[in-house]
């Protein structure tokens, strides 16, 4: 409380873009990282706000330069994970007035070419969907994780359907069991680490848990390679990926998943007089379920979060 007003604050600097390279990592070549960092800090610097005394603040510059230092003092290839507990121990650590840090990491997915078919030492290709982290330490080693995925664009042309859903007089849409179905993924999932110390000692690899729930998601959307999987909605498909994922990975206590609903929309050229509109130069192949109008303005949008009994997100 100041002057009969609450203040709830923190400061930090955002957009801090770092890369690193470890150059000898046995066995796989060069390895790099390209990460968007943002800090912030919760600190008893009230009189800032209140007096203009400055003496309790970090400056942001400070915070920025702090990244890339201890982007240099990781010698070894390290997750950016592992690299925000990093950051929030020091910033709780480092400085008295700091109560907690939130370090947010987006990672760019620069990705390992291979040519000939074999996987080059130094050559990388940037890929599409994109790791995340958030993660907050607290003074006394109270922590919180969470990792997810953004932009997980994924398609299935056929094995949709959406029926028996509410109808009034402002339902335009047909119900259909044949239809293509679309979204990007948006997955956020949190770890059951409650402290600093719940960090297994030999180092948990949060890179590779990445690979693995990105892969489960995709895999339970798709279905087997050749039946594939019928989906009777976007949320049951939601659900069933979040339930696998559950499933497979014990050390996960809840997933929250976002999922709009891109439209490809049948294109209908028929007319009174042509009901079945023909490709020039084609006898037999009209435009029914094969020509389609991409778009994603207006699109449905379809999110939830699942959890273990007991769990919080």
């Amino acid at each position: 409380m100041a002057e009969g007003f609450k203040i709830e604050q923190n400061h930090g600097k955002s957009r801090v873009r770092v890369a690193r390279v470890w150059r000898r990592v046995a066995g796989s070549g060069h390895v790099i990282v390209e990460w968007n960092v943002g800090v912030s800090l919760f600190s008893d610097c009230l009189p800032a706000y209140t007096s203009a005394d400055n003496s309790a603040i970090v400056a942001t510059d400070s915070m920025k330069n702090t990244v890339y230092a201890k982007a240099k003092e990781c010698t070894e290839v390290m997750s950016m994970e592992s690299f925000a507990v990093l950051l929030g121990k020091h910033f709780t650590s480092y400085y008295p007035p700091v109560t907690a840090a939130v370090i947010n990491i987006v990672e760019k997915p620069w990705e390992r070419v291979a040519v000939d078919g074999q996987p080059h030492s130094h050559g990388f290709k940037l890929g599409s969907e994109k790791h995340t982290t958030e993660v907050r330490v607290e003074k006394y080693g109270t922590l919180s994780v969470t990792s997810g995925i953004e932009g997980l664009a994924l398609l299935k042309t056929t094995q949709s359907g959406f029926e028996g859903f509410v109808r009034d007089h402002f339902t335009l849409l047909p119900e259909t069991r044949e239809r293509m179905v679309a979204t990007e993924v948006t997955a956020a999932w949190r770890y059951p680490f409650a402290d600093v110390s719940d960090i297994p000692a030999k180092p948990f690899c949060f890179t590779q848990r990445y690979l693995d729930v990105k892969k489960v998601l995709a895999d339970t959307f798709f279905g087997s390679p050749l039946e594939g999987v019928y989906s009777p909605s976007v949320q049951n498909t939601l659900y069933v990926m979040a339930k696998a994922v559950l499933n497979r990975f014990p050390d996960i206590a809840s997933v929250k998943l976002r999922m709009p609903n891109l439209h490809f929309l049948p294109v209908n050229l028929s007319s009174k007089d042509n009901p079945n509109m023909v490709k020039v130069g084609c006898n037999t192949n009209s435009f029914a379920d094969d020509v389609y109008m991409p778009t994603d303005e207006p699109h449905g949008t379809i999110e939830a979060t699942v959890s273990r009994t007991l769990s919080r997100m």
